[in-house]
């Protein structure tokens, strides 16, 4: 079966159906990781995307519940270059092809991906439609175009938890309150291997209400960017600030930005992929960070009486990926804390529990980036 892909400035791309029939609308971004499409596509950060792949051999290793982000696909379509007829993996549970059909994906596949990518790269991210009713361009860009004026997405409302939730750590563990924007398993799982004992609130919890579980310190999850939903969550976490310590990650960091009073700024091309270079001011050391966004905090907005330390800024274009302040008591990061390896902890949270400690278990300078904290002092401390 034909599939095409019809892009909001014109652009036509042919292809074939490897997924579910249909159509599907969502704004498209590539991604430039070679493995994980299971985890981009099942992470509630990419819901109502056209995710490219630019790898061009996807499914070669199958897919495994285990490697799920959340309980579902959230991604609106799907477009790559070639599946791959065999999957071999030892942890492999079936097929990419049986997972798109059972996860109802539309998806093309011998789609050219290389244009697609020099596409969006010179035009910047836009809307798409994924179609294999029909190949005709001013159907689809007229359909596409009405889609554009229904206005602003609402997925966080989906992908939260709709009641509190507990999981249980360690009983000298930090108890730590994750506001759920879509928090990905891979993330719970570092919490867990530091002992937390961890609440997952729904999106709309109040600030009150939060205060009143007195928690040790709370977590503002990754997310769909451009939500909503958003607004509502900025105007509760900005009664927060100073008064509980935060961790932001990816749209939390984005949360944390605006209830400081700055601003955000959308991306011609995100960052989406996992071999972003980032810094820190006082380093000329660069790491390595997985990212998956499209807007970014406007430096130039930040209010000065804030307090803000930028600790991380991406090494291409300079944008802020890290930000601390100790008098507002927060942490926050543009990028995904991924783990360093089976088990492993990502530096970043064990900073964070120390900002939840007190005051006299604090590293003598709390403002350092990643590279502070060694590997071997985070494990040490996840084992304490």
């Amino acid at each position: 079966m034909k599939a095409a892909l019809i892009m909001e400035d014109g652009s036509l791309f042919d292809g074939i159906s490897v997924g579910v029939a249909g159509e599907t609308i969502g704004e498209v971004v590539l991604n430039t990781a070679v493995t994980g499409y299971q985890e981009m596509m099942t992470d509630p950060a990419n819901a109502g995307k056209i995710l490219v792949l630019t790898y061009p051999l996807i499914g070669n290793y199958g897919v495994a519940k285990k490697f799920n982000e959340s309980g579902r696909v959230w991604v609106s379509g799907l477009i790559i270059k070639e599946p791959s007829r065999i999957y071999s993996n030892w942890q492999a549970e079936g097929s990419f092809d049986d997972f798109l059909k059972r996860e109802k994906v539309v998806a093309a596949a011998d789609v050219d991906t290389r244009t697609l990518a020099i596409t969006i790269r010179d035009k910047g991210q836009m809307l798409g439609m994924i179609s294999t009713r029909s190949s005709d361009r001013d159907k689809l860009l007229k359909k596409l175009r009405q889609e554009k004026k229904n206005g602003r997405a609402d997925f966080i409302s989906a992908a939260s938890t709709m009641k509190a939730a507990e999981i249980k750590g360690k009983p000298s563990g930090a108890r730590i309150a994750v506001l759920d924007l879509g928090m990905p398993q891979s993330l719970i799982r570092q919490l867990k291997t530091l002992g937390c004992n961890i609440t997952l609130l729904p999106y709309n919890t109040s600030a009150q209400a939060i205060r009143a579980m007195k928690p040790d310190g709370l977590i503002i999850s990754s997310g769909p960017e451009g939500d909503a939903a958003i607004a509502k969550v900025v105007d509760e976490v900005k009664t927060l600030i100073g008064k509980v310590p935060m961790l932001g990650i990816g749209l939390g960091h984005e949360i944390i930005g605006l209830a400081i009073g700055a601003k955000l700024k959308k991306m011609k091309v995100g960052h989406h992929g996992v071999n972003y270079p980032v810094r820190g001011a006082d380093s000329f050391k660069g790491e390595i960070t997985v990212q998956n966004h499209s807007y970014v905090v406007d430096e130039a907005s930040i209010p000065k009486k804030a307090g803000v330390n930028i600790t991380l800024r991406n090494i291409n274009d300079k944008t802020v990926e890290e930000m601390e302040s100790r008098t507002s008591k927060f942490i926050s990061a543009q990028y995904s804390p991924a783990s360093p390896g089976f088990e492993e902890v990502n530096p970043l949270f064990c900073r964070f529990l120390k900002l939840c400690a007190p005051k006299n278990t604090r590293p003598r300078n709390s403002s350092a980036n990643t590279e502070t904290l060694k590997r071997k002092e985070c494990l040490e401390y996840a084992k304490a």
